[in-house]
């Protein structure tokens, strides 16, 4: 009954507008597998303590996982999406499927805030998590970099592009201006309700734009912008472990099976250009 329930229950949620709304939730494999592990780990831990006579939540098999293909975005969709951003170019006049009120008549408000954290995601490839908790402390300008706490609270410095910190300022002099409520005044980046975002928010945001700026991807999410960037990182410098030092892996296993499909990308490129034995040169006939 579990298993049937983990795939498909309903949560109940608050929206950027302070709102409760109700949404169909869904467990893939991964999320099952998820689920079942903490439950494992949980009753290995009663038993261990003599608190339970037997370990019966060994005897569940795990779900198999089959490979996914990863998501992301080309270089033409990064400069693509951050221009919908800017611009608001092709916005829909309502979306609800995003966000609760009009798209095109709070994107004014928006704006820079959007192409910040777009640029973040971008630039860095922080987590949404690592996103959503910046404070306004967190930067130093005058370095271009921030402190971003990653799982299990290590303290991690990162160091922006003059790009990515232009955006970052650009909403940062708009911030300063805004009368955050009492508990977020600290908070980076602020909801339209002047609170800290919330991750679901973020989302939200990311769909929106991304439905416009890549259409045929139709599961473009903030994780999706992180592999972004993990990709671009590996493709320009090669090297596995400055990506999953950047990216905050603890193993670079983890980096190496999310992008080993563009080392095999590299080993073809090599392949083409070795060169075993020149093209023979012809005579050309006399005429």
């Amino acid at each position: 009954r579990y298993a049937r329930y983990l795939t498909l229950y309903v949560k109940n949620e608050t929206l950027e507008d302070g709102e409760i709304a109700s949404r169909e939730m869904t467990n893939h494999e991964y999320g099952i597998k998820r689920k079942y592990a903490s439950l494992r780990a949980f009753y290995k831990y009663l038993f261990a303590e003599g608190l339970i006579e037997s370990n019966t939540a060994s005897l569940i098999p795990l779900p198999k996982l089959h490979e996914h293909a990863i998501i992301r975005l080309d270089v033409d969709e990064v400069a693509r999406i951050l221009d919908v951003a800017e611009s608001g170019q092709s916005l829909p006049k309502s979306c609800q499927k995003y966000l609760p009120k009009a798209c095109q008549k709070y994107h004014h408000v928006t704006r820079k805030r959007d192409v910040a954290m777009l640029s973040l995601f971008l630039g860095t490839g922080i987590r949404i998590s690592e996103c959503v908790g910046l404070n306004i402390d967190d930067f130093d300008f005058e370095q271009n970099a921030f402190v971003v706490t990653r799982k299990g609270g290590k303290e991690v410095i990162l160091y922006l592009s003059d790009e990515v910190a232009g955006a970052l300022k650009d909403y940062l002099a708009e911030r300063k201006e805004i009368e955050a409520l009492p508990g977020h005044e600290n908070a980076f980046f602020l909801s339209i309700q002047r609170r800290r975002i919330t991750q679901r928010a973020v989302e939200n945001m990311v769909k929106k734009y991304a439905a416009i700026a890549a259409p045929l991807k139709k599961k473009i999410s903030p994780h999706k912008l992180r592999s972004t960037f993990g990709t671009n990182l590996y493709r320009e410098t090669g090297d596995i472990y400055l990506v999953a030092d950047v990216l905050g892996h603890s193993d670079v296993n983890t980096t190496r099976k999310h992008y080993a499909a563009i080392a095999e990308d590299h080993r073809r490129i090599a392949a083409q250009k070795t060169v075993l034995r020149e093209e023979p040169v012809h005579p050309k006939s006399p005429e």
